[in-house]
């Protein structure tokens, strides 16, 4: 898989990840965020973005936390991949999901001429009860944080697959990623970098690899075990 990808402006991305979940005008219009909806069925997040990279992302995730990742171009074959996430984490998902009534007549979209973000869509699913809502951009500020965190994973999973890629093939290239990962760590962009430990860990005890990469991987790792 190719190291670059497209990039969230970092201090928007990182303001919706840190954001708090005070009802705003918008979240009013779409139910009642205090709530506590039942953790069922399945949420899946489809981007479609022509002419970057990647072109196609399909993130999809239970409340147990289980789920698939699939981030490629539109010519490439699907090949999804396993993902797991923490159930703190998944809840959150969940509950923002009911805020937005689990994407059921919702319209998100902000309906003015905008350029072409990509288009994004959210789904919910539990047996044969199925709601979805796609958009270009969106103001609501309960669909911004599920972008958000949908996101945050994308941009994990490509840290995480592109450290592994390197590792095997590329030694050179792994400094470079070594950097990307630890910008996200800065910026609060992943969602839960501790999934990144065992990669890290991997490149700081390498021999073969370049001394800075692996004194970077090391003082990456250690920052995430003292925040965790």
């Amino acid at each position: 898989m190719k190291s670059k990808y497209c990039h969230l402006p970092i201090a928007f991305a990182a303001a919706l990840l840190l954001a708090s979940f005070a009802p705003t005008t918008a979240q009013a219009q779409t139910g009642d965020p205090g709530t506590a909806p039942p953790q069922a069925g399945t949420l899946t997040f489809r981007k479609v973005f022509k002419s970057s990279y990647p072109e196609f992302v399909e993130i999809k995730v239970n409340a147990n936390g289980a789920g698939t990742w699939d981030i490629r171009q539109l010519d490439d074959p699907a090949n999804p991949q396993p993902l797991q996430i923490s159930q703190p984490l998944a809840h959150k998902m969940f509950d923002l999901a009911a805020q937005l009534h689990d994407f059921e007549g919702v319209n998100l979209d902000v309906h003015r001429r905008i350029a072409d973000l990509g288009q994004k869509t959210f789904r919910y699913q539990n047996g044969s009860e199925i709601h979805e809502v796609s958009f270009n951009y969106t103001i609501n500020g309960t669909a911004d944080q599920l972008l958000a965190i949908f996101d945050g994973l994308q941009r994990q999973e490509l840290d995480f697959s592109d450290l592994e890629r390197t590792m095997r093939y590329d030694h050179l290239g792994v400094n470079e990623i070594i950097n990307r990962i630890q910008g996200d760590l800065k910026n609060k962009l992943l969602p839960e970098p501790q999934a990144l430990l065992p990669a890290l860990d991997e490149v700081a005890k390498d021999s073969d690899l370049l001394d800075m990469a692996r004194q970077g991987a090391r003082a990456i790792a250690e920052e995430i075990r003292n925040s965790s």
